[in-house]
């Protein structure tokens, strides 16, 4: 950022593409849309954790696989997670996404009615931890070590992101943005009140890395914790309260503009 008046340019090109691309139009297309086939809390929260998950690649695809996931538990994501037996498990042995495979998800699955015993929900397990923790990277970090705790999870555990690590864990940060903010627009969901919007990081994959790196808002090269930490730092100077909403306006401007 070179002066006060670059930044307030473009603190209002951002502001302009979040009214732009942050309505229902988005979802058509957009892992978010595998959540949002359901009503009840339980199940949203369910499908946009496994939708998030597999958030990589061509986002129909992505939706595509979602929705066959949502398929293959009845649309019932909640109740099947909460009560899959050993035949509920072989189902799921028809699946896979590009290198998520059916032994990754039946860890997922396996891993999620854990949680589910042992919390109520998997809401509850993201607020129990948030409480501990006080902050979202030691939320992150706390859920990604919890969710591993088991069962031995092989190489099904690069499919979940680590920030001690030095991962920018996009999937995590979306799934996050989709839970928590609410803002009346009709796509992101405000069910995780125990976390306030301000508090979030922008969901940093190589679009919004990109444009953020044009616009001069993120110097570092990499893109790991570290950048998200930058990048967010000065979105949060943009919009205090909600700088996550920013991701609409820098991932549009990166696939629907090729800015």
């Amino acid at each position: 950022m070179t002066n006060e008046a670059t930044r307030l340019l473009i603190k209002e090109l951002l502001e302009e593409k979040y009214e732009q691309y942050n309505r229902p139009e988005f979802i058509e297309d957009d892992p978010i849309a595998v959540p949002h086939q359901f009503s009840q809390q339980n199940d949203i929260e369910i499908a946009a954790f496994l939708a998030a998950t597999i958030a990589w690649g061509q986002r129909p695809m992505i939706v595509k696989k979602g929705m066959e996931m949502m398929q293959l538990m009845d649309y019932s994501p909640f109740e099947f997670v909460k009560f899959a037996c050993k035949d509920d498990f072989a189902r799921l042995k028809k699946f896979i996404y590009r290198t998520f495979k059916d032994t990754d998800l039946v860890y997922f699955i396996g891993a999620l009615q854990k949680l589910i015993n042992d919390y109520g929900t998997l809401g509850n397990s993201f607020k129990s931890f948030y409480e501990e923790k006080g902050n979202v990277y030691d939320l992150l970090v706390t859920f990604h070590c919890r969710f591993f705790q088991y069962k031995k999870p092989g190489r099904t555990q690069k499919h979940l992101s680590n920030p001690a690590k030095g991962s920018a864990a996009k999937r995590m940060n979306m799934m996050l943005r989709w839970m928590v903010r609410n803002d009346n627009r009709g796509v992101d969901f405000g069910l995780w009140q125990f976390i306030k919007p301000s508090a979030l990081y922008l969901p940093l994959d190589v679009h919004t890395a990109r444009i953020s790196r044009k616009l001069g808002i993120l110097t570092r090269r990499s893109n790991d914790w570290r950048a998200v930490e930058e990048v967010s730092k000065v979105l949060q100077e943009f919009d205090t309260e909600d700088p996550a909403k920013y991701d609409f306006a820098l991932f549009g401007l990166g696939i629907f503009e090729k800015f």
